[in-house]
């Protein structure tokens, strides 16, 4: 069973029902701009985790399109916004919504996107008190998302942020996206509670699994390989795990450096270069990259008492992969 064609399948029948429900409106600037992040591609990991969590449950995935589109439209209204925050230029390889569009267009895209996930999930076609529960989820997700897009700014701007509050900060920000899609996906597949709970805990492992390694990649990878910008985390002065750690175990000189070119809007290439040096001879890097293994067995423990399927193989194979991954 190969993880790519199998995504695939599912990420090409999902990318027919998403093209189907963002028709375009007026004013057509607006409805453009909102199309054009979601439209661009994109892994759909979410949509495909809740697909994959419903058929592991033996449920029918046609019933949790319309919350796929919901999961997929929220991530993409936080990517516009996160990258009007962080001033990127690039999102997938093309200029971002601001920069194509403007930030005033941009951020109310932004808004029409968080709108339409809503319309998206009104048409799911299950019991009235299953649809509300799993309503309310997606509501408190939100909110949490919200709360650890806050933690992220306010943490740019303190000198030294604990591992602890970094992972709370990251699981609020990603992992609960991933958590929900995997329960939400289970529980409209009809899924026994013990099971939800069980796939609720593998998204949440898996989440926090993709985010350190995401935060891996922006330390390793390069510019045309990533899709984005290469250097921002360290611009910005994001408390990653790598810079957490870095922190804690650099010496006097080396942390001296790092507070004055960490956070610098305007630090040069070889500033950067500096920083990358100093995450290198801390360990800092490797440390991440071994956290995010920790995170991705974790994740796949909570399959074992999943029934044996190929599904359940799929979310294995997907749990490796949110750390194998180079982009």
């Amino acid at each position: 069973m190969d993880l790519k064609q199998e995504l695939k399948k599912r990420v090409d029948f999902f990318n027919l029902q998403l093209d189907k429900f963002l028709k375009n409106g007026q004013p057509e600037t607006l409805y453009d701009a909102a199309r054009h992040l979601p439209l661009a591609g994109g892994k759909r990991l979410r949509p495909c985790i809740a697909m994959i969590s419903c058929e592991a449950v033996k449920g029918d995935v046609t019933k949790i399109i319309p919350l796929t589109i919901s999961l997929e439209l929220i991530h993409n209204f936080t990517l516009v916004h996160d990258d009007i925050m962080d001033k990127s230029k690039l999102r997938r390889n093309m200029q971002t919504v601001h920069k194509k569009y403007g930030e005033p267009t941009a951020i109310i895209a932004g808004d029409l996107l968080f709108t339409k996930a809503f319309e998206a999930y009104h048409k799911t076609q299950v019991e009235p008190q299953t649809f509300k529960n799993v309503e309310y989820g997606l509501i408190d997700c939100v909110r949490l998302i919200c709360e650890g897009q806050q933690l992220d700014m306010e943490f740019e701007k303190r000198q030294t942020v604990t591992e602890d509050e970094y992972i709370d900060m990251i699981l609020k920000k990603t992992a609960v996206f991933f958590m929900y899609a995997a329960e939400a996906g289970s529980i409209i597949g009809g899924g026994k509670k013990e099971q939800s709970q069980l796939l609720s805990e593998y998204g949440k492992n898996l989440g926090l699994a993709f985010q350190i390694h995401d935060d891996y990649l922006d330390m390793s990878s390069t510019k045309e390989t990533l899709g984005k910008d290469i250097g921002n985390d360290i611009r910005n002065g994001k408390k990653t795990l790598i810079a957490t750690h870095s922190m804690d175990n650099a010496s006097d000189d080396d942390k001296k450096l790092l507070e004055i070119i960490f956070g610098n809007k305007n630090a040069t290439e070889q500033q950067i270069k500096q920083v990358y040096n100093i995450f290198n001879k801390t360990g800092s890097i490797e440390y991440a990259k071994n956290t995010a293994i920790k995170y991705c067995e974790k994740a796949k423990k909570q399959l074992e008492n999943i029934d044996e399927s190929e599904s359940k193989q799929l979310l294995i194979k997907l749990a490796d992969y949110s750390i194998q991954r180079e982009k």
